[in-house]
């Protein structure tokens, strides 16, 4: 086994802590009082070639590998993971299914806009009544001559204010109670299609998660992504992908946890001493440091698992629940750590917490994490 990365990836690994620090961390706090989305951090994003960062270079991609997506991943979310969430599903909920399923005429003319930043990548999944329980999707397309006609609404969509295009599932056929679920890729301006963005968020409040209304919305059959009836198949694969960059999310929050907990345990001083000088203290900030790394490692193992073409759907949920617990375990105890100012928001701390708690929920909830090992383990 070799852990070290490779010359390439280490070079993003530089350029992308270098920009984190410099450009996404300064005006993180601001953006989440002021729920202000960063979208000069993306057009400079896109500058530094990162948009298409795992993408063939034949649609403007970079041709990287996922340990490099899952690397850019973690440092945004170190610095802001407003940042990271909506870099993450741009790549992996926006781009990848493209890039899996999509023709050669559709990854031209939806993957291309992409990778150079153009676009924001999105991903129409949730529904009111469709969360864990994806199949049960009620939004319908029906085909009408050479058009599919789509009814129905998303919800918890991110990035769609910012995407000129989106795959989303919808039924396109019935027998009996079962459905065919089929992808198709909507552009964002159609008629008929209406972006909603009014949540109010426990955090993550930078980063743009909307209700999609679509009422009689008409795009050319062409738009079918893949084969018909294989959407269920289609974004599970696509969500296997997108829990690396959850996970990835998770391990970035809980290092920028971590960082700020040992800078303040090392000023902080209660009777006479550092606080980083109590037993108590050491003890929480080693098991801290224990569960980032092991939580990087499972990370990077289901990406390399994926890049070699190798059976990864374990070890992602694995990577993604471990990850997004211990995320949570370890911002809470960066606020305790902190104490009374830990509560306060200008100490950062809480809002690592507020934004670590989506990724128990988000892409899989735990509990469906959990059934995902279950059944790969012959359960």
């Amino acid at each position: 086994m070799n852990f070290d990365l490779t010359t390439e990836q280490k070079l993003i690994q530089k350029t992308i802590k270098e920009f984190a620090d410099a450009e996404v961390a300064p005006g993180a706090e601001k953006r989440d009082k002021e729920k202000q989305f960063p979208i000069n951090i993306f057009t400079k994003l896109s500058d530094l070639g990162m948009m298409g960062l795992p993408f063939p270079e034949d649609y403007g991609g970079a041709g990287a590998d996922t340990i490099s997506f899952a690397i850019v991943v973690e440092e945004l979310s170190r610095a802001c993971g407003s940042t990271g969430i909506t870099y993450s599903a741009h790549i992996s909920l926006g781009g990848a299914p493209l890039h899996l399923f999509g023709s050669k005429e559709q990854k031209e003319k939806y993957l291309t806009p992409i990778c150079t930043g153009e676009s924001l990548g999105a991903f129409g999944l949730t529904e009111p009544n469709a969360g864990s329980d994806a199949g049960g999707t009620q939004t319908e397309a029906i085909l009408d001559q050479n058009e599919f006609v789509i009814n129905g609404s998303k919800c918890f969509i991110t990035n769609a204010s910012y995407a000129k295009h989106l795959a989303l599932t919808a039924i396109t056929g019935r027998e009996g109670s079962s459905k065919e679920i089929s992808a198709i890729i909507v552009p964002t301006d159609a008629t008929g299609f209406k972006i909603i963005d009014n949540y109010e968020k426990m955090g993550l409040h930078a980063s743009n998660t909307t209700e999609l209304v679509l009422e009689d919305v008409r795009v050319p059959e062409e738009n079918l992504l893949g084969r018909r009836g294989e959407g269920f198949r289609q974004f599970l694969i696509t969500l296997d992908g997108g829990r690396i960059g959850i996970g990835a999310m998770a391990v970035g929050i809980a290092q920028a946890a971590f960082d700020k907990a040992l800078s303040y345990a090392k000023e902080r001083q209660q009777f006479g001493r550092t606080i980083s000088t109590f037993q108590a203290t050491q003890f929480k900030l080693a098991d801290m440091a224990m569960k980032i790394e092991l939580a990087r490692n499972m990370v990077y193992k289901a990406a390399w698992l994926k890049d070699r073409g190798r059976t990864f759907s374990k070890e992602a949920s694995m990577a993604k629940l471990y990850a997004s617990e211990v995320c949570m375990e370890i911002t809470n105890q960066a606020v305790q750590i902190h104490g009374g100012y830990g509560y306060m928001r200008e100490y950062h701390v809480e809002r690592f917490m507020r934004d670590a708690k989506l990724l128990e929920i988000g892409e899989g909830t735990s509990e469906v994490q959990r059934m995902v090992i279950a059944r790969s383990i012959g359960c």
